[in-house]
């Protein structure tokens, strides 16, 4: 597929949640199994000694691009199902050695900066998750070791970490899928594309930032009203299904965008549902 980088102006950011929520209408049952059969998944691989961690992380970025199939088939009338996770798999040798090579580099630099986040918290994460476990009964412990500065530390190690790690890896699964790239053109690709389209990046942030916060404050006033406060946290579970099916969607729309529709000359026009 010839590919066209193009810059995309600030308001599509919020234009991506948008489409990414009405394709996710189209289809709600197809698209949520599809999240969950990843879930079920990665939690049988956790269990794994040692490689669990890293073979989750090395899975995302065929999620992402999973995903993206199943949305472009979609949009274009098609059937949504898990095997479409598999499918940029099935193409020839070479790609398919570029999207195991961009899992495998992916994969080891995300366990790295996890690594670097639990060192910079003094392990304070590790602890944390043992607190967890033992339920309510260990609540002030948990409270008094979130009031740790290296805690906020160890966040703010994460957060900076993994979103510069998203960047190269954004757009490069499906620059490797539908465009036919190198493991290295794909990661220089998708960071050019990423830092031409910042303006509507910064707008996609914030504008999930926004959904987020409504949904916490209309669920809290509603189940406040009658008087059911507890509902609140039960229905963050759907919700949490929702929103984060709707958010590897929404990658989609943003490659649509950067380089034109996904490997489909007879699509619709990018970013259109």
């Amino acid at each position: 597929m010839p590919l066209v980088l193009k810059p995309v102006p600030a308001a599509r950011g919020p234009r991506w949640i948008a489409d990414a929520f009405r394709l996710y209408a189209r289809r709600p049952l197809g698209f949520s199994a599809l999240f969950v059969v990843f879930l079920l998944a990665a939690l049988l691989v956790s269990v794994l000694p040692l490689l669990g961690a890293l073979l989750q992380m090395m899975s995302l970025p065929l999620l992402s691009l999973g995903f993206m199939v199943a949305g472009q088939s979609a949009l274009l009338g098609g059937p949504v199902h898990p095997r479409q996770f598999l499918e940029p798999l099935r193409g020839d040798p070479v790609r398919r050695r570029a999207l195991v090579t961009l899992c495998v580099v992916y994969g080891v630099a995300a366990v790295a900066v996890l690594l670097l986040a639990d060192t910079v918290s003094h392990h304070a994460w590790d602890r944390l998750q043992g607190l967890l476990a033992k339920g309510d009964g260990a609540q002030n412990e948990i409270d008094a070791l979130l009031s740790e500065p290296g805690i906020s530390a160890g966040l703010l190690t994460a957060t900076l970490g993994g979103t510069l790690l998203s960047v190269p890896f954004w757009h490069a699964p499906a620059l490797v899928h539908w465009g036919g790239q190198g493991v290295r053109q794909a990661l220089f690709s998708s960071t050019l594309a990423v830092w031409r389209s910042k303006g509507a990046f910064v707008t996609y942030l914030l504008g999930w930032v926004g959904v987020l916060l409504l949904f916490g404050f209309i669920s809290a006033v509603v189940f406040g009203l009658i008087g059911a406060p507890q509902l609140t946290s039960l229905l963050g579970v759907p919700a949490g299904l929702v929103f984060s099916t709707a958010f590897y969607l929404s990658v989609l729309f943003t490659f649509n965008d950067s380089f034109g529709n996904a490997g489909a000359a007879d699509a619709p026009p990018p970013g259109a549902v």
